[in-house]
C-alpha cells in the first residue's frame, strides 16, 4: 500500500467525524415469540484455522487492497495481521470483546480515529456469544435483537437453512454498520462485507485457498 493512499484512508477517516448522519433506525420488522435466548457463530471459531482473505477498502470511491489474517490465539482472543499484497506487515493487533492491545502499526496508519473504527468494525466480526432479548422476522430471516452496552446488534439468520447471514449493529437513534456473510456450510465464511451507513467505508474479505 502506497503512503500516500494510507494518508487518503486517515483524512477521509477523520472527514467522517463531520458528515455522520442522524437519521432515525428503520426496521421493518414482524415482532415474533422468542424462539432461543443466545447464539453462537461458527465463524473463527477454530483455533487451528489461519483466516486468510485478501482485503479490498473502499474508502469515499479510493480503493486500496491487502491481507487479512485472523487468528484464535485463545478462548477469547484473536490476532489479526493486515499487510500489504508484497507481504509487508501494515498492522498486528490482539482483540477480545474487551481488551485491544497492538502489536505493531506502521507510522500512517497510528491514528485513533482509524484505529477506533477498526477495533469496533473487527470485534463485531469476531464475536462468538449474543445473548437475545427480542426476536422479529422478515419474509426469509429471523431476526434476533442483543444489547451490547449502548449499542443494539441485529442477527439475521436464515429461515431456510439457519445460516448467519447478516450482522446490523446500530446506536438507539441509527444505524452504524453492517456485516455481511456469504457461507456454504455456516462454518466458514467465504466472503465478508462489512458496510458503514454513516460514512462511506467499505471493507469486502474474500477467502484465499490454501494452493
Amino acid at each position: 500500500m502506497q503512503k500516500s493512499t494510507i494518508q487518503f484512508l486517515i483524512i477521509n477517516c477523520f472527514l467522517a467525524i463531520v458528515l455522520v448522519s442522524c437519521g432515525s433506525v428503520t426496521k421493518n420488522y414482524t415482532p415474533k415469540k422468542l424462539d432461543r435466548t443466545s447464539y453462537q457463530v461458527p465463524y473463527f471459531a477454530d483455533s487451528k484455522t489461519d483466516y486468510v482473505y485478501k482485503t479490498n477498502i473502499t474508502v469515499y470511491g479510493h480503493e486500496m487492497s491487502g491481507i487479512f489474517i485472523a487468528k484464535k490465539i485463545n478462548d477469547t482472543t484473536h490476532r489479526i495481521v493486515f499487510t500489504t499484497e508484497f507481504g509487508n506487515k501494515l498492522m498486528d493487533f490482539e482483540i477480545s470483546e474487551r481488551d485491544f492491545k497492538i502489536n505493531s502499526i506502521v507510522s500512517e496508519l497510528d491514528r485513533k480515529i482509524l484505529i477506533n473504527t477498526l477495533r469496533e468494525d473487527f470485534r463485531l466480526l469476531l464475536k462468538k456469544d449474543y445473548i437475545f432479548q427480542k426476536q422479529f422476522e422478515n419474509e426469509s430471516a429471523d431476526i434476533y435483537k442483543s444489547q451490547d452496552g449502548k449499542r443494539d446488534n441485529y442477527l439475521f439468520v436464515s429461515k431456510k437453512d439457519q445460516k448467519l447471514e447478516k450482522v446490523v449493529q446500530s446506536s438507539k437513534t441509527k444505524e452504524k454498520f453492517t456485516l455481511t456473510f456469504s457461507s456454504e456450510n455456516n462454518i466458514f465464511a467465504e466472503k465478508i462485507l462489512i458496510n458503514h451507513q454513516n460514512i462511506k467505508l467499505k471493507i469486502e474479505l474474500n477467502y484465499l485457498k490454501s494452493e
